[in-house]
């Protein structure tokens, strides 16, 4: 591992280009800023630890393309990881114990790894992320040890693109790569993620967000068997389509709609074990339209409609992917808008009824149809789990520049993120 010294040198060599390149596009530009960026947070890194021989690694942040809210109940989605990454500079110590500065704060985040049991004072901090993914890596019979490191990500919290995910993944693949000489696969990573956030944190996520971020690419996962998910590469440019795709972040916190996302998978599974199976995934729309007397009386409405949603999306995947595969992108779009309509109507999450004044997603959704209808061709939907934050919009490139004029004087400079999809998922940037 090269010295802080020694790696302010690489970077300013080509050494690390290819893998730039590989991890954040072909504009030289762009590089640059990344480049800016390393040199940045390893300064900061001898800054709070000294100068060491040090490591480099990358996380993205992913966005959903379909499957809206279908992971938790077993079911299928289809993802790809972005152009937007969390980073951390690293090296292992002998001292059993994890400290981890972020920019942005001044405290670090410290885990004593004699000390791995849940604490419920630390639920919601990044503090317990880290100490239930070394918890997880412990009772996995894997390798665990002290690290310091200085993180950062520009997968910005609330932006729909798996912040939480992208850092948990990064954590496991740090502990992988100093520790277990990256033997882990990039699927178990995501599944210890999940039981840090599930069980440290105090979130019940689904896995859809740390397997698209470990994995990489575009990627359809099947739920069938959570422990064991099928993950399937989709080979498909979006590029060579002419079209960008584009998320729109229309702000709203987050900090109060736990209970709004915990009720999905909740009522999808109460209506399940109505019908004696466990999860949506093990049923099928005729059950339900035959036994929704019964039903209503027993679970409610909208739980029913949050499982109709299911049941069209689950199926809705299969059919996106099979569009992907054999180049028909105009019926993928068809397949996005119907997703969109499906959670808008029947899966209910594009605001919360806690405070049904504030609209943000659907305003967009309705500014963003009112473009693709003038322009003639497109696609948008709810992205992520919803209620506030953010959209997903597929427009022709010649049609960006205008939909990003629209769209930020309302929701915030800030707000548009145009992506490109990220080929690799958890990454060590190869440094001997």
């Amino acid at each position: 591992m090269p010295s802080v010294t020694e790696l302010h040198s690489i970077l300013k060599s080509s050494k690390l280009k290819t893998e730039f390149e590989l991890l954040y596009g072909l504009s030289g530009k762009n590089i640059d800023k990344q480049i800016a960026r390393y040199k940045r947070l390893i300064n900061e890194f001898k800054a709070h630890f000294g100068d060491s021989d040090l490591s480099l690694f990358s996380t993205p942040g992913r966005t959903e393309i379909g499957g809206n809210h279908t992971d938790h109940n077993h079911g299928r989605v289809l993802a790809g990881s972005v152009n937007l990454d969390s980073v951390a500079v690293a090296v292992p110590i002998d001292e059993a114990k994890i400290t981890m500065y972020s920019e942005g704060f001044d405290a670090p985040f410290i885990v004593n790894l004699n000390e791995l049991n849940v604490k419920e004072d630390e639920k919601g901090t990044t503090t317990s992320l880290i100490r239930g993914i070394a918890a997880r890596f412990n009772e996995l019979g894997y390798e665990i040890g002290g690290f310091n490191a200085f993180i950062s990500s520009d997968v910005l919290v609330g932006s729909g693109l798996s912040s939480s995910a992208s850092i948990e993944v990064l954590i496991g693949s740090i502990l992988n790569g100093f520790y277990n000489d990256s033997r882990i696969s990039p699927t178990e990573i995501a599944i210890i993620g999940q039981f840090a956030e599930n069980n440290y944190f105090g979130k019940p996520c689904g896995l859809m967000d740390q397997t698209a971020c470990a994995v990489g690419g575009i990627v359809t996962i099947d739920f069938a068997d959570p422990q064991e998910p099928i993950v399937k590469k989709v080979d498909f440019d979006f590029a060579s389509q002419n079209y960008s795709l584009i998320v729109v972040d229309t702000g709203g916190s987050h900090a109060d709609l736990t209970d709004d996302y915990a009720s999905i998978p909740t009522e999808m599974k109460a209506v399940s074990r109505e019908l004696g199976v466990a999860v949506a995934r093990e049923l099928k729309m005729d059950d339900v339209v035959e036994n929704i007397e019964k039903l209503r009386n027993k679970v409610g409405d909208r739980a029913i409609l949050r499982v109709i949603h299911f049941l069209g999306d689950n199926e809705r995947v299969v059919e996106q992917v099979e569009a992907l595969e054999h180049g028909e992108f105009q019926l993928f779009l068809r397949m996005v808008t119907e997703s969109g309509n499906s959670s808008n109507k029947w899966l209910q999450n594009c605001y919360t009824i806690k405070d049904p004044a504030e609209q943000g997603v659907n305003l967009a959704l309705a500014l963003s149809e009112r473009f693709i209808h003038h322009i003639g061709q497109g696609a948008c939907r709810v992205h992520g789990g919803g209620f506030a934050g953010t959209i997903q919009i597929f427009i022709p490139n010649e049609n960006v520049n205008d939909y990003v004029k629209m769209m930020r004087p309302i929701f915030g400079e800030s707000s548009v993120y145009v992506l490109s999809i990220r080929p690799v998922g958890c990454y060590q940037f190869k440094l001997q």
